[in-house]
């Protein structure tokens, strides 16, 4: 939806993915169709550094211990060094995505940087409605069960009735990785890596 978005202003404009090296085969390939099928020519993969995996996950199993820690290096981490030297980025997060999204802004200013959330006050009907129109592919996996993806290890597929959410870090509290909340780019307790 945002990619198609963005096509309609500037096929070129700067895409960061962030590829925590734990995404789903399918991922990456919806990716690559999209990219493909939009003509998108900015879009810039956004790795783990290698000395951060090093240190903090030698192993690759992190998440099996501490999902917070394990998020950081992989998803906020690269993302804060990639966002240097923009003034500005855009998300595609909604508020009916969780109760920690009912209130959210179209534009915020986080970490010295404007925020934009364009889909914000977008609904579930108009989503839909878009993507019909415009004959977008949803994610594969989606008719899987799975309507909200993230890495391979943490997320789970989605009952009938369930919060879309519901199947992200099953069993935790937790409901984002970290990119939207306050410490973006920082650990939770100021440690660091």
């Amino acid at each position: 939806m945002l990619l198609h978005l963005l096509t309609q202003v500037d096929r070129g404009a700067p895409v960061l993915f962030v590829d925590t090296q734990k995404l789903f085969g399918e991922t990456l390939r919806y990716r690559e169709a999209l990219i493909g099928r939009f003509g998108l020519t900015g879009v810039r993969t956004i790795l783990p550094y290698a000395d951060d995996l090093a240190t903090a996950d030698p192993q690759g199993s992190l998440w099996l211990r501490d999902t917070d820690a394990c998020c950081h290096i992989r998803k906020v981490l690269p993302l804060e060094r990639a966002l240097e030297g923009f003034d500005a980025w855009i998300t595609g997060r909604k508020r009916f995505q969780s109760s920690g999204r009912a209130d959210l802004d179209v534009f915020e200013v986080a970490e010295g940087r404007i925020k934009l959330n364009p889909l914000a006050n977008w609904s579930v009907a108009q989503l839909k409605e878009y993507a019909e129109q415009h004959d977008l592919p949803p994610h594969p996996m989606v008719a899987q069960g799975y309507p909200s993806i993230g890495c391979m290890p943490c997320t789970d597929k989605v009952a009938p009735g369930e919060d879309p959410r519901a199947g992200r870090w099953r069993g935790a509290e937790k409901i984002e990785c970290g990119i939207h909340l306050p410490t973006h780019g920082r650990e939770i307790d100021g440690s660091g890596i």
